[in-house]
C-alpha cells in the first residue's frame, strides 16, 4: 500500500513538473487564520470541499460529502445523530466530542467543555459555500478541542444580487425546500427538511436560517451574522444480533419507539474587519450562542431524560502588525446546565440494575466557564522558497460547579439505593481550573512552482468537558482527570498543475491522559493511545468532459497501555471502531453541455467493535450515482441514487452488553429535485 502510493507520487511529480497551467498551491483557504490565505502558507494540511461538489451532492446528513476528506468519517446514527473520526477511531462517551472543533464560519459551534457528539446537525451545512477541515491539531488559532481535527462550515459569502429555489423529494416520505435571497449588501439562506424515516416510528423535521448584512463603520468593514437551527426527531435504537443489518426480518424494526431528540441552536456574531494602508490588519469577532436539547438516552437501562443547554458571550480577536507576524486573544463566558431525570422504576435488567437505578432526578446541575486565551504565530521566511511556521498558544478554562439537589448517590429524597448506593453520583459543589500551552513549529519548502514539502510538528490539547467532571457514578465522589494531550508530526507534499492536484501526508499522534469511563464506572485520565497514517488526496481533470478525483487513508490506532475498559489486557490492540483502509473515488462527467454526471464508490474496511478484539463488522462498498440537467441559466433538475447496488450494510457496528447492535444502512433510494434561480 505505502509502495504504491509513493509509486504514485513520483509518478506525479515527474510528469508534472513542467507544468504551465494554473498552481493548486494558490487555492485560498479561511480556516488556518480566520482569514483569506494561500495554501501554500500553510505547514499544516487542510482539506477543502468546495461549492461545486456540496452542490452536486446536495447532501441529505454530512457523512454524504465529508467521505471526500481523506482520513475522515461521519458515522451516521439514526436521524440527524452522528459520531467523529478524524484521523481517530470513532470516538464516543461524554468526552468523545471533545476531540474536534466544530465550527461555522470560524466561530465553534458550541462552548468549550459543553460538546455534543452530535453537534454539527446545528451548522447550516446544507447551504454551505465551502467546507475546510484540518486534520490533526489546529493552528495556534485553535485551541481546547482542536485534537484530533476541526471542521469549519463556510456559509455563502457576498455575492451577486439574485435569488433561488430548491424543491426535492425522496424515499421514505423526504421533502426538503432551500431558498437564496440576496441585495447589495443582505442575504438570507432558509432551509427546511422533513424525513419520514426509513426504520419503523421515525424520522425528523428541521429547519434552519441563517441570515448576514454587510456594511462599512469608520474605517471597519463589519459583516454580521446569525444562524439558527431547530430539529425535532423520533429516533430509531440499535437493532441486536449477529448481521442483523442483513436480516430483512428485523432491519426496518425500533426497539425503540418511544426515542426522540429535540435541539434548538442560535449563533450571533458580528466581525469588524480592517486593514491599514500600511499592510496591518486587526479583525475583532464579538458573538453570542443559545443551545437547548432535551433527548431520552433509549440506550440506558431506565431510560432516563436529559435536558442540557448552555449561553455564551464570547470575543475573537486577531492582529497582524505585519506581513509575518499573528498576534490575538479569544475569551469566552458560558452558563450551562443538565438535568437527567427517569420518569418511571427501572424494569428490566438484573435485580442490581433495577435497584441502583431509581425513578426520579438523578443530576440537576449548572456549571459557569470561562476561557481565557493568547496566542501568537510567526512565520520566518528563510528564502523565497523557504519557510518556518512558529506558533504557540496559552489556555486557562475554569468551571464553576452547583449542585442544585442534594449530594452524593442516593435517591433525590435521600433515600439509599440497594447494593452499597444508587449509580448516579452528585459531586459537592466545588470549582475546577485548567491551562495548557499548545506549541505549533511548521516547515514548507517549495520543490517546484507546483510541488511544496510541508510538515508541522505540534501539540493539542482539551479540557475535561463538565460531564466528565460532574456528571458521575457509583463511589466516585471526585473527578481527579486533567486534560488530555496529543504530540503531532506530519510530513506531507501537495501540489500539482491544474490537470493533476494531489496531497499525501504520513502522520503520527500519541494521546496522553485518554479520558474514558473504566469498569468500575469511574471517569479516569490513564490511557494513551497512538494514531498512525497516510492520507491521500488526488484530483485529475482528464479532459474539458471528465475528471476523477479520489481520497484514501491508510491509519492503525492502538492502545499504547492497559486501560481498565475490559477484564483482558487491551495494550497493543486496534481501539474499536477504528477500520484501517477508508476511501472515496468520484467519476465526474459532462456528456453535453446542459448534462452532468458523478459515480461514486465508497469504501470502508473492516473494524472491530470491542476493544478485545474479538467481534468485528465485515466493512461494505457502497455506489452513489448523481445526475444533473440544466434545462436554462434559470432551471435544473437533479436526481440522487444512493446505495446504487442495494448493498445490505451498517452505517455503525458496535458491540455492548453481550450483543452485536447497529444502526442499519439505507437501502437503495432515490431523490428528485429542481432549482429555479432568479
Amino acid at each position: 500500500m505505502k509502495r504504491a502510493i509513493l509509486f504514485t507520487l513520483v509518478t506525479l511529480y515527474l510528469s508534472c513538473s513542467n507544468g504551465v497551467f494554473a498552481n493548486q498551491l494558490e487555492e485560498i483557504v479561511i480556516t488556518a487564520e480566520r482569514a483569506e490565505q494561500t495554501l501554500s502558507e500553510l505547514s499544516t494540511n487542510i482539506s477543502i470541499i468546495a461549492r461545486e461538489n456540496l452542490v452536486r451532492t446536495d447532501h441529505a446528513h454530512l457523512n454524504e460529502v465529508l467521505f471526500r476528506v481523506s482520513g475522515a468519517w461521519i458515522s451516521r446514527g439514526n436521524g440527524q445523530e452522528h459520531l467523529t473520526s478524524i484521523r481517530s477511531p470513532v470516538l464516543t462517551g461524554a468526552g468523545g466530542c471533545g476531540a474536534f472543533l466544530m465550527a461555522q464560519d470560524s466561530i465553534p459551534l458550541r462552548a468549550t467543555g459543553f460538546c455534543n457528539v452530535n453537534e454539527l446537525f446545528e451548522s447550516h451545512s446544507e447551504i454551505a459555500e465551502r467546507i475546510e477541515v484540518i486534520k490533526g491539531p489546529g493552528t495556534a488559532l485553535h485551541g481546547s478541542n482542536a485534537m484530533h481535527g476541526l471542521v469549519n462550515i463556510i456559509t455563502p459569502s457576498m455575492t451577486d444580487p439574485g435569488s433561488s429555489s430548491q424543491f426535492e423529494t425522496g424515499v421514505h416520505g423526504y421533502n426538503r425546500v432551500k431558498h437564496q435571497q440576496q441585495t447589495r449588501n443582505w442575504r438570507v439562506d432558509a432551509s427546511a427538511t422533513r424525513d419520514g424515516g426509513y426504520k419503523d416510528d421515525s424520522g425528523f423535521g428541521q429547519q434552519k436560517l441563517t441570515a448576514k448584512i454587510s456594511n462599512s463603520i469608520a474605517d471597519f468593514e463589519v459583516l454580521t451574522s446569525i444562524s439558527l437551527s431547530n430539529l425535532n426527531q423520533e429516533t430509531s435504537g440499535f437493532i441486536k444480533g449477529d448481521d442483523a443489518y442483513a436480516n430483512e426480518a428485523v432491519k426496518k424494526s425500533n426497539p425503540n419507539p418511544e426515542a426522540f431528540r429535540d435541539a434548538r441552536s442560535a449563533r450571533l456574531y458580528s466581525r469588524w474587519s480592517k486593514v491599514s494602508d500600511a499592510g496591518t490588519s486587526l479583525t475583532v469577532t464579538p458573538y453570542l450562542r443559545w443551545t437547548d436539547m432535551t433527548f431520552l438516552q433509549h440506550y440506558l437501562p431506565g431510560q432516563s431524560m436529559e435536558e442540557n443547554g448552555h449561553s455564551s458571550i464570547g470575543l475573537q480577536t486577531s492582529w497582524k502588525p505585519g506581513l509575518n507576524w499573528l498576534l490575538g486573544a479569544d475569551f469566552e463566558r458560558t452558563d450551562g446546565s443538565l438535568k437527567q431525570t427517569q420518569a418511571e422504576a427501572t424494569q428490566s435488567g438484573s435485580a442490581f440494575l433495577v435497584a441502583t437505578i431509581p425513578a426520579g432526578k438523578h443530576y440537576d446541575y449548572q456549571v459557569t466557564a470561562m476561557v481565557a486565551a493568547v496566542f501568537g504565530q510567526y512565520r520566518w521566511d528563510l528564502s523565497n522558497r523557504s519557510s518556518f511556521i512558529f506558533g504557540a498558544r496559552a489556555e486557562t478554562v475554569s468551571y464553576d460547579y452547583e449542585n442544585q439537589m442534594i449530594s452524593g448517590r442516593t435517591m433525590d429524597d435521600g433515600t439509599p439505593c440497594g447494593f452499597g448506593g444508587c449509580r448516579f453520583n452528585r459531586p459537592e459543589s466545588r470549582s475546577d481550573s485548567f491551562s495548557n500551552v499548545s506549541p505549533k513549529l511548521g516547515f514548507t519548502h517549495e520543490i517546484s512552482d507546483e510541488h511544496q514539502l510541508y510538515t508541522q510538528i505540534g501539540k493539542g490539547f482539551r479540557a475535561p468537558q463538565a460531564t466528565e467532571l460532574y456528571r458521575l457514578q457509583n463511589s466516585q465522589s471526585v473527578s481527579a482527570i486533567d486534560a488530555e494531550e496529543i504530540d503531532s508530526i506530519e510530513i506531507g507534499l501537495r501540489g500539482g498543475p491544474e490537470t493533476i492536484s494531489y496531497d499525501l501526508s504520513w502522520y503520527r499522534l500519541n494521546k496522553d491522559n485518554f479520558i474514558f469511563l473504566d469498569t468500575n464506572r469511574a471517569n479516569v485520565d490513564n490511557g494513551q493511545t497512538a494514531h498512525t497514517g497516510i492520507d491521500l488526496r488526488l484530483h485529475w481533470q482528464i479532459n474539458d468532459q471528465a475528471s476523477l478525483a479520489a481520497a484514501w487513508t491508510h491509519a492503525k490506532h492502538t492502545y499504547e497501555n492497559n486501560p481498565a475498559l475490559s477484564s483482558v489486557n487491551l495494550a497493543g490492540n486496534d481501539i474499536d471502531t477504528a477500520p484501517r483502509n477508508m476511501g472515496s473515488l468520484q467519476f465526474n462527467w459532462l456528456p453535453t453541455n446542459h448534462l452532468s454526471g458523478e459515480l461514486e464508490w465508497l469504501y470502508l474496511s473492516r473494524y472491530y467493535t470491542n476493544p478485545e478484539n474479538t467481534v468485528k463488522y465485515p466493512g461494505h462498498n457502497l455506489v452513489n450515482l448523481r445526475l444533473q440537467y440544466e434545462f436554462s441559466n434559470k432551471l435544473l433538475a437533479f436526481l440522487r441514487v444512493t446505495n446504487l447496488t442495494d448493498t445490505d450494510y451498517a452505517e455503525r457496528a458496535d458491540f455492548a452488553f453481550g450483543s452485536e447492535r447497529y444502526f442499519v444502512g439505507e437501502p437503495l433510494g432515490a431523490y428528485f429535485g429542481i432549482r429555479l434561480t432568479r
